[in-house]
């Protein structure tokens, strides 16, 4: 397993996409944070950036390297090596390059021009989300043969969770906001890692204007505390569950 994820890390950290991806994280995180000298509302802007461009990224060159890597995939079959230790070596040689990349373009100029809590906890969010997008990346791969139909289906899957779903809270919201439905929100909320990726920080900064209603709802009902543990343990959730599905599908799976 070791040495399916050293070729697979090696493989990435040379690929140019993985670069760029760096170099642009770094401007855009470097920009932002020196454009005022309140570090609260540089990190709310550079958590913005991170909520859109990590999962959308992460998924997407995630499902692109899988079926990519089908022929390499097949050879590796042809080996002794069980397939569950083969599927998640691949996850994780993906995962962890795309995380080196997130460190180095974010985690180096918020350790720069940041420090305390809610910036380690920026870093933290990041590092989930691509995680989270990448299992979700691999189970994508695992469910479609064709290739087209697999990018087809990460960009619904980056759009729904970065855009649709809080449009669907909203409404739902919006129709049923005569009855007490705080608590059921609590549940529906944790169905989005982006809005997870979101809350964790915000309970951080602790900024009640930008909270929004599910921020304002952990804050109520869970607190601080309670409410960073219940956020990552679901984070942890949309990680594991993924690459379960995954691993027992592809046991089935007839390439």
């Amino acid at each position: 397993m070791k040495t399916i994820i050293k070729y697979v890390l090696l493989d990435l950290l040379k690929n140019k996409t993985i670069l760029v991806y760096t170099v642009i994280l770094a401007a855009l995180a470097v920009s932002v944070l020196n454009m005022d000298n309140n570090n609260s509302k540089g990190l709310l802007s550079l958590l913005n950036i991170t909520l859109l461009f990590v999962p959308i990224i992460s998924i997407l060159f995630s499902t692109i390297y899988f079926f990519n890597s089908v022929e390499f995939t097949e050879l590796l079959l042809a080996q002794p090596i069980k397939r569950k230790t083969m599927l998640l070596a691949e996850y994780t040689g993906v995962a962890f390059a795309l995380s080196i990349a997130y460190i180095a373009g974010v985690g180096i100029p918020v350790s720069i021009f940041c420090s305390g809590l809610a910036a380690f906890t920026l870093l933290v969010s990041g590092l989930f989300l691509t995680l989270i997008f990448s299992a979700l990346a691999l189970l994508i791969f695992v469910l479609f043969k064709d290739k087209t139909k697999g990018i087809g289906a990460a960009i619904i899957t980056a759009l729904f969770f970065t855009l649709l779903f809080d449009g669907l809270l909203l409404s739902f919201i919006y129709s049923f906001s005569d009855y007490p439905i705080d608590k059921p929100l609590l549940g529906l909320i944790s169905l989005n890692p982006v809005d997870l990726g979101r809350i964790l920080v915000l309970l951080q900064l602790d900024v009640a204007v930008m909270m929004g209603y599910s921020g304002a709802l952990f804050k109520k009902f869970l607190g601080s505390a309670t409410g960073s543990i219940y956020t990552i343990a679901c984070m942890l959730f949309w990680i594991i569950i993924p690459l379960v599905i995954s691993v027992r599908v592809f046991k089935k799976k007839d390439l």
